[in-house]
């Protein structure tokens, strides 16, 4: 097979720069095998485990093809999670960075009214969970009659949670003249189904792991009684000293006392599941991916759609009850080519479940003798002093993408009658910029909000200091903080 990279998909060079500053090297299986499909806008049935890079494969073809004028949404991409669907948002925004693709999120515990007034914008890609998405079409709150994409990513979990219902209604919403990718790590008979009925002689892709568990996830099995387990956690925390690490608990409850636990020890975490507030998740995760705190401890809510760079080190606390967490738990380190580390803690009365994990994969992991208390308390304190040390933060993708571009405030939207051809033209009357270095434009009732790219910021900004939109004087600054 002749090695592909981007530029011979024929893309366009606002995808392809992004792509390049997003650090695509060449495109992977699942890549090279659905993005020209989709470019053609066949129906694909996907079978492929997590970590594979689904996500760029539909959303580099829904990037590349979307209608910038169009103000309706022209793809709607199904999520299980509210998780997944803030980091599908954030790939597909920064996939069509530069060709001003605006997608946005709507999922549950988060203001309708806020997603209302996203989706009342220009909006060309709208990702979701079911239960929300179905709510804004009862309410008649998004128009998706303009949609040629629909995508329904990891459809076994959706089947798992009880969503397929909701997702059969919301297929029945949307124009039958579109292009269906379903993507899925199984595909049961309810998910057979769903294709049989709603998809139109779909091409079937496949991506045979060499395993299910990558070789590189180098996994240990601890045999320990329940209470030993905190002693034990300890010890392997000090032993292996690891940069970033996610502790699986199987409860809410469990998580948040495993977390005080620590913190009592003087081991800093934070933890995060399903009973916190949306905003409280989505700030702790980024932290997490930041690098401001090494350890965090988890239900299997962060095993599905979180995607962290250099994640060296995975602890089962407790033994996952489904055969599939175990797979996915693990699967969050050892991404992109690299190792990692995936360590088990296995007490008498969860054998049943490691019995079914290990026939699962087909082997048994390795059990190993825990490390020794001088062992353990001879690197303490080397463990202690780098979990304190956050002088070297990662940067995230999105901001590796806005060192160019810089967001402005405008005191003025539609109340004042503010278009976006009045933005624009603005902006363009200065010299040395042009159309294509302006990026999103969202005008809000009051105030506007427009991205300037190429670095054209600091021009931008003084010269409107000084001038007027409209024959009116506005105030424009540089925003605080991104409004996406």
């Amino acid at each position: 097979m002749v090695d592909k990279n981007f530029k011979d998909y024929m893309l366009s060079n606002e995808i392809v720069k992004s792509l390049t500053l997003l650090g695509y090297k060449e495109p992977t299986e699942v890549q090279r095998e659905v993005m020209p499909l989709a470019l053609e806008r066949k129906d694909v049935v996907v079978k492929s485990q997590t970590g594979s890079g689904k996500t760029a494969a539909f959303g580099i073809p829904i990037c590349e093809t979307v209608e910038i004028e169009q103000r309706e949404p022209q793809a709607l991409i199904l999520t299980p999670t509210r998780e997944l669907a803030v980091q599908v948002k954030e790939n597909i925004n920064n996939i069509g960075r530069f060709k001003r693709v605006r997608c946005t999120a709507v999922f549950g515990k988060q203001p309708m009214t806020v997603q209302i007034r996203e989706l009342k914008q220009r909006v060309h890609v709208v990702v979701g969970t079911p239960g929300r998405v179905l709510d804004h079409i009862k309410r008649g709150t998004i128009d998706l009659q303009k949609v040629e994409y629909l995508v329904i990513d990891e459809a076994d979990k959706m089947l798992n949670m009880g969503f397929i219902e909701e997702v059969g209604s919301i297929i029945d919403a949307v124009p039958r003249n579109r292009s269906t990718m379903l993507f899925s790590a199984t595909l049961p008979e309810e998910i057979e189904k769903l294709c049989s009925k709603y998809m139109k002689s779909p091409v079937r892709v496949e991506i045979t792991p060499e395993a299910l568990v990558s070789s590189r996830v180098e996994q240990e099995l601890y045999e320990v009684e329940r209470s030993e387990k905190f002693d034990l956690l300890k010890s392997v925390l000090y032993v292996e000293k690891p940069d970033s690490c996610i502790i699986f608990c199987s409860t809410k409850d469990n998580v948040d006392e495993l977390n005080e636990r620590l913190k009592d020890e003087g081991i800093y975490c934070n933890a995060l599941h399903g009973g916190m507030e949306q905003a409280d998740r989505l700030s702790m995760m980024k932290g997490f991916k930041r690098g401001e705190f090494k350890i965090l401890v988890a239900t299997d809510v962060a095993a599905r759609g979180i995607d962290v760079e250099d994640l060296d080190l995975i602890i089962n606390y407790d033994v996952p009850v489904e055969n599939e967490s175990y797979v996915h738990r693990i699967g969050r380190t050892a991404r992109a080519g690299k190792s990692g580390k995936a360590v088990t803690f296995a007490s008498p009365g969860e054998r049943r479940y490691l019995a079914g994990i290990e026939d699962y994969i087909g082997y048994t992991i390795p059990r190993v003798e825990p490390p020794s208390r001088e062992e353990a308390q001879k690197e303490k304190k080397e463990f202690i002093t780098r979990l304190k040390d956050i002088s070297s933060l990662k940067s995230d993708k999105t901001e590796v993408l806005s060192k160019d571009v810089t967001k402005i405030y405008i005191n003025a939207g539609k109340k004042k009658k503010m278009r976006p051809g009045d933005i624009v033209g603005a902006i363009t009357a200065i010299e040395g910029v042009t159309a294509e270095d302006i990026g999103i434009i969202d005008i809000l009732d009051y105030v506007s909000y427009v991205d300037i790219l190429n670095g054209k910021g600091r021009l931008v900004l003084d010269t409107l200091r000084n001038t007027t939109i409209k024959g009116k004087e506005v105030k424009v600054e540089k925003a605080e903080k991104p409004q996406r």
